[in-house]
């Protein structure tokens, strides 16, 4: 036969002796904890393919025409910002060259490129920001969130402690290892 006995300082027996703020304070933390991680492995996919983009630039300065200089820039990865950058200042000088008695034909052209091409790179630099907001306020209040669950425990401890007869360490020892299971 096989006895099967509870670990008092398992994950198992936390969840299982716990109130609501501390099941409350657990989520909350892995939930901050999944978001962190989600959002450092997207922004270092990023940074590769960023890096891997980068790469393509001295072949498209090296490239015969504006066309296959996109193209090798393409090659690097079909949403390259190098070569959503290049398509868009393509773009401009095309619609630059071909609208007359329009609006923007009053416009000097240089501004226009440099209009454009400034549009791009702020959206190309929101999309590399977006979610930074989110690890840095993760990264900010996890360890009050922690703390407060550190407080909850220890306050739970004393409590134990204070009861008449309850100040037996088989029943201390757990309520401790459940305040430092709750910062972890």
């Amino acid at each position: 036969m096989q006895e099967t006995t509870q670990n008092a300082f398992g994950f198992a027996h936390l969840w299982a002796s716990g109130d609501a703020i501390s099941h409350s304070v657990a989520v909350i933390l892995a939930l901050m904890s999944i978001a962190s991680w989600y959002l450092i492995l997207a922004k270092a996919w990023d940074w590769w393919t960023m890096r891997r983009a980068a790469q393509a630039v001295g072949k498209f300065w090296a490239a015969t025409s504006v066309g296959e200089g996109i193209e090798r820039l393409r090659e690097a990865g079909a949403d390259s910002p190098y070569a959503q950058l290049a398509e868009q200042a393509n773009c401009c000088n095309h619609e630059c060259e071909a609208v007359t008695g329009r609006l923007a034909s009053r416009f000097d052209p240089a501004e226009q490129m440099e209009r454009a091409l400034r549009q791009q790179l702020s959206g190309t630099q929101a999309g590399m920001e977006n979610g930074l907001t989110l690890l840095a306020t993760t990264g900010a209040t996890a360890p009050f969130v922690g703390l407060f669950g550190t407080v909850w425990g220890i306050y739970h401890a004393l409590v134990a402690i204070g009861k008449p007869f309850a100040a037996n360490s088989a029943q201390i020892h757990p309520m401790r290892a459940r305040a430092a299971a709750e910062v972890a």
